[in-house]
C-alpha cells in the first residue's frame, strides 16, 4: 500500500509545477551568482517559498489516504489491519439490516481526523491554493 505513492500523484506534480513557475527567475539568478548549486536553490530558495502548497499537498494526501477504499480493499485480507473505510461498508448486514444509527456514529468519528487536519492546515491550505498558477 506504500509503494505507489512513492511515484507520484499527477494532480500533485502538477500542482507544485505550477507554484513553481511562479518563483522569479531572478531569485534563481541572484542565487547562482552567490555561487548557490542546484540543492542548494532548491533547498533555500523553493522549498521555504513552496511551504503554502506543500502545506496544500499534505492536506490533499492526508485525505485522499484516509479515505482510500479500493487500495486497502485489494490488499490487506486481515480483519485486523483493515482500514476504517473497509470496516464500514462490511458492517453493513449481508441482507440489508443495517443499523444506521451506529454506522452514522461511526462514520462521524471517521471524519474527526480529517477535521482536525484541515482545521490545523487551512491557512497554509487557502494560502496554496490562492497562489498556485498565479503569475505575476
Amino acid at each position: 500500500m506504500m509503494v505507489p505513492p512513492w511515484f507520484g500523484w499527477p494532480f500533485f506534480i502538477f500542482l507544485l509545477r505550477q507554484f513553481f513557475l511562479t518563483i522569479p527567475e531572478e531569485l534563481v539568478d541572484a542565487a547562482k551568482i552567490d555561487g548557490a548549486g542546484h540543492a542548494r536553490i532548491l533547498l533555500q530558495i523553493f522549498i521555504p517559498l513552496s511551504k503554502p502548497a506543500l502545506a496544500t499537498l499534505a492536506i490533499f494526501a492526508f485525505i485522499g489516504n484516509w479515505n482510500n477504499f479500493f487500495g486497502p480493499l485489494l490488499y490487506l485480507r486481515t480483519p485486523d489491519v483493515q482500514t476504517l473505510p473497509v470496516c464500514l461498508v462490511q458492517y453493513q448486514g449481508a441482507y440489508g439490516n443495517t443499523e444506521w444509527h451506529l454506522m452514522m456514529a461511526v462514520a462521524t468519528i471517521a471524519v474527526i481526523p480529517v477535521l482536525i487536519i484541515f482545521i490545523f492546515g487551512q491557512r497554509y491550505f487557502v494560502e496554496g491554493i490562492a497562489t498556485t498558477g498565479v503569475k505575476g
